[in-house]
């Protein structure tokens, strides 16, 4: 039972190992929590008030409700697929609200941090220093996620078009265009590369062959913005973060920003437009009838 979602979370909706790595945990934890309390292994024939246990036992253990909302999730589209495949009738958790949440604001980094960044990153003429400069770079002109970074293959760029295949969640992809800025450095980092041997077809490799992993991407982009940016977070997703912010604030369509990150849905987007007040400023002194009066 179980084992069949997994099976249909890899082959149908082509979530990533992780992912299912994570459904898998806590529909396990919950499992046992209902052997231990309930004395059955058997989810079909569990009801909302058993669920609701298990999430009132899951607080008392001092887990976040962040986490809690995200195991109740797990659960949550376990019996979805047990509806939509005609082993239970209704879904228990059908019309369960979730815990509430408090939202911490991710504050982008400044455009004057970036620039400081990209500025020290000029020095240095080695593969190193090439290839954390296109990190940077990258990151700050796309707004790709690290694992889509990682993941980038050598024939993803297209130097013709001046665009950059991204892989995306669900192996979805997307054209991201490439700023000519980032074409030099691209230019510049394929000849150092080609000194290195190696046989991988990955673009970012390390200094031995190796494709580059991701503690490695998020120890660059912390190590190069903790000299000059003193945000307690100073991370991949972080510049993502700045990317999106940035374009909303110099006027960028939603919907075409929206498409840049690869994201499924607008209000995935709309996190970003909070940040998004000179812009709304700029707009509105520009348009309201009553804004140049004196």
């Amino acid at each position: 039972m179980i084992a069949s979602f997994l099976e249909y979370l890899v082959l149908e909706r082509k979530y990533s190992k992780h992912t299912v790595t994570a459904y898998k945990k806590d529909i396990s934890s919950f499992q046992v929590f209902c052997v231990d309390e309930f004395e059955t292994d058997n989810l079909k024939e569990v009801n909302y008030s058993q669920i609701r246990s298990w999430i009132v036992k899951l607080v008392d253990e001092g887990i976040s409700n962040n986490s809690i909302n995200r195991k109740v999730s797990s659960l949550k589209s376990f019996y979805k697929f047990l509806q939509k495949t005609e082993q239970i009738k209704s879904n228990p958790l059908a019309k369960h609200k979730s815990l509430k949440v408090v939202k911490k604001v991710q504050v982008p980094f400044t455009s004057k941090e970036i620039n400081e960044v990209l500025d020290n990153l000029e020095v240095g003429d080695d593969f190193k220093s090439i290839r954390n400069k296109l990190i940077v770079e990258l990151f700050y002109s796309t707004g790709m996620r690290r694992a889509e970074l990682v993941n980038l293959k050598l024939n993803a760029v297209d130097f013709q078009s001046k665009t950059i295949k991204v892989l995306g969640k669900r192996n979805k992809e997307r054209l991201i265009p490439l700023i000519s800025s980032v074409i030099n450095t691209l230019y510049e980092y394929l000849v150092f590369r080609k000194e290195i041997t190696s046989n991988n077809v990955s673009l970012f490799i390390t200094e031995k062959g190796k494709k580059i992993y991701e503690t490695l991407v998020y120890r660059v982009i912390n190590n190069y913005f903790s000299v000059v940016s003193t945000k307690v977070k100073k991370s991949p997703h972080i510049l993502r973060h700045s990317f999106a912010t940035h374009l909303l604030n110099q006027g960028a369509d939603l919907n075409s920003v929206k498409e840049l990150l690869g994201h499924s849905s607008l209000a995935s987007t709309q996190v970003y437009t909070h940040n998004s007040l000179e812009k709304i400023k700029r707009v509105y002194n520009q348009a309201h009838p009553r804004s140049h009066k004196k």
